[in-house]
């Protein structure tokens, strides 16, 4: 694979959008939440393996994860971080948004997490300033991300949008999305009605029509699809030069205590991608298990996401290696200067503060022992 782009996308200024929360839905949620009894997370039962390769640690790992369909849910799934850890207690808690990660993280009580590239960009600047850094990318957000509208709205173009609500996590590459595309289109954020909801809030308000479109991804977009239609989606931002993407972060407290764990949790992800190449239906029948819906449905999903493994994560496009910090890192940078014209970060480091942020020893060093397995082209940043 040849890098995609060798230098950072130009800078420019962005106008800062007015973001209006509609009572009505707010009332519609909190309903909806107090009968469901759900909170922002929740724990799956911690497990171990008796018996296997040595390694890991006493204290535990902590993983903070999304149902989203890619490797992190093979992973789960297969069991293989619990086999290739079996002294190390494995507990994974599943969140429903990136922003509630990143809380979860700054609160001390999960060591590995998937936030999206956004969310990760306002981690690392202020006022969060989470210690963490990124070890590995989960995937590059195409289709499997998407602005989709209601039938019933009678929006079918984004001149259908002025007027309407549109809900996204606010803060989140799906906002960062739904502004470029917004952008790009023509529209001025000011001339629709957006609505900040997190992805299961977002299904509550389409059903009960509160909202007339939304921005963000599989699975839920699945289920916006039943009855709506979608005007843009990730790779088509991606064509125009403003990709997102998952990644993972793990705390600088983790990752100095137990760096053998972290690299053991990253070899497995690196399997995970390695299993969807060669045998795509095995690896969407595992992500099918853990989203409760068919391995085809699964498949389906799969497919709006890139996912790349360790030798494409070390190249000069991605995370780069320690000697080169990838463009991962400017990425951020871009990320977290949206977020300040949003007011939702304070301050912006300088580039070497993220460039310091990728934990790149990590894929460099599986890299270094593994043969590249992805058949597909990388979309670009």
């Amino acid at each position: 694979m040849s890098p995609v782009r060798t230098t950072p996308r130009p800078r420019r200024e962005l106008d800062a959008p007015l973001v209006i929360v509609l009572a009505a839905v707010a009332l519609v949620i909190a309903a909806a939440a107090l009968v469901a009894g759900c909170g922002s997370s929740s724990t799956d039962s911690p497990s171990s393996a008796s018996s296997g390769a040595s390694g890991g640690s006493s204290k535990g790992l902590r993983i903070a994860y999304q149902l989203i369909p890619n490797g992190d849910l093979i992973v789960k799934d297969q069991g293989w971080l619990e086999k290739a850890l079996p002294d190390t207690t494995i507990t994974w808690v599943k969140f429903d948004s990136s922003a509630a990660v990143n809380e979860a993280i700054a609160a001390g009580k999960v060591d590995i997490g998937l936030v999206d590239s956004v969310s990760a960009a306002a981690g690392l600047s202020q006022p969060m300033d989470i210690a963490y850094s990124v070890p590995w990318i989960y995937d590059l957000i195409g289709a499997g991300e998407a602005l989709a509208v209601k039938n019933d709205a009678g929006i079918t173009d984004f001149d259908g949008l002025v007027g309407k609500r549109v809900g996204t996590p606010v803060g989140s590459a799906a906002h960062y999305a739904l502004l470029a595309a917004l952008e790009l289109n023509g529209i001025d954020v000011t001339e629709i009605t957006l609505v900040d909801l997190s992805p299961s809030d977002i299904l509550t308000a389409w059903q009960a029509g509160d909202i007339d479109a939304a921005y963000l991804g599989d699975p839920t977009l699945a289920e916006l699809k039943k009855d709506g239609t979608v005007l843009s989606t990730g790779a088509d931002l991606a064509a125009e030069g403003r990709a997102t993407a998952h990644l993972a972060v793990v705390t600088t407290a983790f990752s100095k205590e137990d760096p053998e764990a972290v690299q053991a949790w990253l070899d497995q992800h690196n399997k995970a991608v390695q299993l969807y190449v060669s045998d795509p239906q095995a690896a969407a029948d595992a992500v099918g298990r853990q989203l409760d819906i068919s391995g085809a449905d699964a498949l389906a999903q799969m497919k709006g996401f890139i996912l790349l493994d360790a030798v494409q994560q070390a190249k000069a496009s991605y995370l780069g290696v320690p000697d080169t910090p990838g463009l991962l890192a400017d990425e951020l940078q871009y990320s977290a200067e949206f977020l300040k014209t949003q007011g939702t970060v304070k301050g912006v480091p300088p580039l070497k503060s993220f460039q310091a942020a990728l934990a790149n020893q990590y894929v460099a060093k599986t890299a270094g022992r593994v043969s590249p397995s992805s058949r597909r082209p990388p979309q670009r940043w």
